[in-house]
């Protein structure tokens, strides 16, 4: 015992010397002759500031350009540092050993200076001053100070930037190209890039240079580039403007200047692992080369070309014919390989060789959360998919799916014994997905567009230990277009679900009959309806530095049945049956909006603004508990567990770990703000704060204060807060996140906005996989 009290008496007065050291190391004073370390850069200084948008894209690139993080700085800021520049006293006070202990702390804790000559803000001003020309600053300059400190080894950088006046665009013309060339550029003037009193911009004339690429290789100009467009400036002619002339290169090669045809087209199915192949057959005007078997249909290959023997060749043409072969879901990548029939250049066709080869024809996918909360209350959930891709020959993919989840006490409440799994929730489901309209026909030909039919069949049981098992199941017809990059659109014009309540317990029937309208929205009853989404999602344009994500909802249901009961008399009286069980009849609406500002490459702020409403009648005054709306959990407001809030301002009377099964509603409302960093490599921090709640649209005199209404809406907007950590293996991402509570929308023992009653009671921990939002 006292030799162990003597070793560590001995590494804490070991511990304590190097502190010393440290604290009184100098920062300064290991650095090379001559030199001055870089603390930081002050504030630049902008004169003549443009405030259009040109002049904000352009400030922002001079901003990266002149930023240089000093030693310890703040998440990469070159203004910001820690207090305690713990990498330089490591390296002035273990700089100079270069064996043992000394050696190891250097090499594992020390940070090299950051020198004013590491900097190099000359450099850096001359970077900064050509992107203001290339913005049409043409008179732009950006200067620097080196501004010295108390001590004279350390100093900062200020840098000046003055915008000067832009440059505005006059006029644009086309010369010296050929009557056919010139015809096609004019022809595409209308969707031009550069217009007179547009402000002058580097990038956008390279963007221009691209379409009016794209706009000859689309009418034949195969071998066409963009570096074979010169664009001449000339700023002398009037004051402040350019006038702009766009002219062929010298030297352009005459394949590019020629149009060419389309000449024989193949097909080259590899094998999985890049077996090449050993067999052909011809097909119209398509030979495909396959390896043993052809393990797709010919008349599928054939229906996704968008080009045949003589036509012209079309970029346009070209880009949808991989796409079709892409949304097909068998291929791992598809290349495009063109050759000129005559190598002496006589012949203008253009042989089309396209390479592809198969993917595995099994994918797998796991997703799992655990969610732990202070009240003892413990539940994962995992779900499992496998898809077998290209099922009949025609890139349709089955998969089937398995999910399941489950919650348990860890700890007796209320004077109840522990119980080893409490609730759970399992399902398994099917779908189809056919990579075309299936039904109904509307001609020969695909849509250009990516659309695809999906059949789903699903079965679903939820246990709630002690009450019921609610057994789902059902199926779906369902149809998504894609016409563009950010919009898409999905129709199921046909839905069915049977929802059966079974094995009903004698204190499930004694809540019931205190809450008729939880009764209700369980009870036995069938679901027929249909749905409209629309999703708008920016990510795939190019240069979007912020991503917007947009999804709406509008779903009908017991509508189409309830019109056919009419056309029939409505024989059956008020209550309409489906097979010997009522139907649902409501109308239901959602939309979420998500935006991400990328605020820059370790740091960004994610949004979400949500919510919905669902309104029953006909047959029931409720809605089916399945497509009431709930908050709470990994996802949503991650203080508080998933159905644990509202409706309103209800909270249950017996507050047991049961309580949540009746805290839904008809209107949602959820927002979330999530701060999100990098902390290092591949390791992400967040801090986050959620706020919303449930409720419903009639007063119901079993859940008092559910009703919704503006007056003391905020008092019931449920509000949390808290931190998370990220691991991002780029094939998937770890999530932990700890949620405290703020307010809660019922009342509690404690008075005031923050009336959560013990910090404790407060947390919740969530382990998921992928991002809430």
């Amino acid at each position: 015992m006292k030799g162990n009290i003597y070793t560590r008496s001995r590494w804490f007065s070991l511990l304590v010397v190097c502190l010393s050291l440290l604290v009184g190391c100098s920062t300064t004073r290991n650095l090379p002759e001559g030199e001055v370390l870089y603390t930081g850069q002050k504030k630049i200084q902008i004169e003549n500031k443009a405030t259009n948008r040109a002049g904000q894209e352009a400030m922002t690139e001079v901003n990266a350009a002149l930023s240089t993080p000093p030693n310890n700085s703040i998440i990469g800021s070159s203004t910001m540092r820690f207090p305690f520049p713990f990498g330089l006293w490591v390296y002035n006070a273990f700089v100079k050993h270069q064996k043992g202990v000394g050696k190891w702390i250097f090499r594992r804790f020390a940070a090299k200076p950051v020198l004013i000559s590491n900097v190099n803000p000359a450099i850096h001003a001359k970077a900064a001053t050509n992107l203001l020309h290339d913005y049409g600053f043409f008179n732009g300059q950006v200067d620097y100070k080196v501004l010295p400190e108390k001590n004279p080894k350390k100093a900062k950088v200020q840098y000046k930037v003055d915008m000067k006046n832009p440059y505005l665009i006059d006029t644009i013309m086309y010369e010296r190209f050929s009557d056919d060339i010139l015809n096609t550029l004019e022809k595409g003037r209308r969707r031009t890039l550069l217009h007179p009193e547009q402000q002058f911009n580097v990038l956008t004339l390279n963007d221009e240079r691209t379409r009016l690429t794209t706009l000859l290789r689309n009418r034949g100009y195969y071998y066409f580039r963009p570096d074979y467009f010169n664009i001449l400036a000339d700023t002398t002619m009037l004051p402040g403007r350019v006038s702009m002339k766009i002219v062929p290169k010298a030297g352009v090669p005459k394949e590019a200047v020629k149009r060419w045809n389309v000449g024989n087209i193949a097909m080259h199915l590899y094998g999985v692992n890049g077996e090449a192949p050993n067999d052909s057959l011809m097909y119209k005007d398509l030979k495909i080369y396959y390896r043993n078997k052809l393990k797709v249909r010919p008349s599928v290959l054939y229906r996704q070309l968008r080009f045949h023997q003589n036509q012209s060749y079309s970029f346009l043409r070209q880009t949808r014919t991989q796409d079709k072969m892409t949304q097909l879901g068998m291929f791992r990548y598809v290349d495009m390989l063109y050759s000129p029939r005559d190598s002496m250049g006589l012949s203008e066709l253009l042989d089309v060789n396209i390479k592809t080869a198969y993917d595995l024809p099994l994918d797998g996918e796991l997703n799992l959360n655990v969610t732990t909360k202070s009240n003892n209350l413990t539940g994962p959930g995992a779900s499992f998919s496998v898809t077998r891709k290209n099922l009949f020959g025609g890139g349709e993919n089955l998969t089937v799916g398995l999910k399941g989840s489950y919650e348990w006490q860890t700890g007796s409440q209320q004077g109840e014994s522990k119980s080893a799994m409490n609730s759970y929730e399992m399902g398994l489901s099917a779908s189809l997905m056919i990579p075309r309209v299936l039904f109904p026909k509307l001609g020969k030909k695909d849509y250009d567009f990516p659309a695809t039919t999906t059949f789903n069949v699903y079965i679903n049981q939820l246990n709630r230990a002690k009450f019921f098992k609610l057994l789902s199941f059902g199926g779906n017809a369902t149809y998504v277009f894609k016409p563009t990059r950010v919009s898409k659109h999905t129709v199921v014009p046909f839905k069915l679900v049977f929802n059966v309540l079974r094995d009903t317990t004698a204190l499930f029937h004694s809540i019931a009959n205190e809450n008729r309208a939880l009764y209700l929205s369980l009870s036995n009853q069938f679901i027929p309806s249909m749905s409209y989404t629309y999703t708008y999602d920016n990510t795939a344009l190019r240069r979007q530095r912020n991503r917007i994500w947009w999804e709406t909802t509008l779903a009908s249901a017991g509508n189409v049945t309830s019109l056919i009961y009419k056309a029939f008399g409505d024989r059956f009286g008020r209550q309409k049956d489906l097979l010997g069980a009522p139907f649902a009849q409501f109308l239901k609406f959602s939309s979420e909006i998500r935006y991400n500002w990328n605020i820059d490459k370790n740091q960004s702020l994610a949004m979400r603004l949500g919510g919905g409403v669902i309104y029953s009648y006909g047959n029931s005054d409720v809605a089916p508990y399945s497509e009431q709306f709930y908050v709470g959990g990994a996802n949503s407001i991650r203080a508080f567990t998933i159905r644990s809030i509202g409706p309103g301002s209800y909270r249950p009377v017996s507050n047991t770990k049961y309580s949540y099964i009746d805290q839904i509603g008809d209107v949602k409302l959820q927002a979330n703000i999530e701060y999100r960093f990098r902390i290092l490599r591949d390791l992400h921090g967040a801090l986050f704060l959620d706020a919303g709640n449930v409720w419903l649209l009639r007063k119901d005199s079993d859940r008092p204060g559910g009703e919704f209404a503006l007056k003391g809406l905020t008092d019931e907007i449920a509000l949390g807060t808290g931190a998370g950590l990220r691991y991002d293996l780029s094939f998937l991402v770890l999530r932990l996140d700890c949620g405290v509570g703020i307010h809660a929308p019922y009342q509690t023992t404690r008075k005031g906005y923050y009336n959560i009653p013990s910090f404790k009671d407060a947390l919740a921990w969530h382990l998921a996989i992928g991002y809430p939002f």
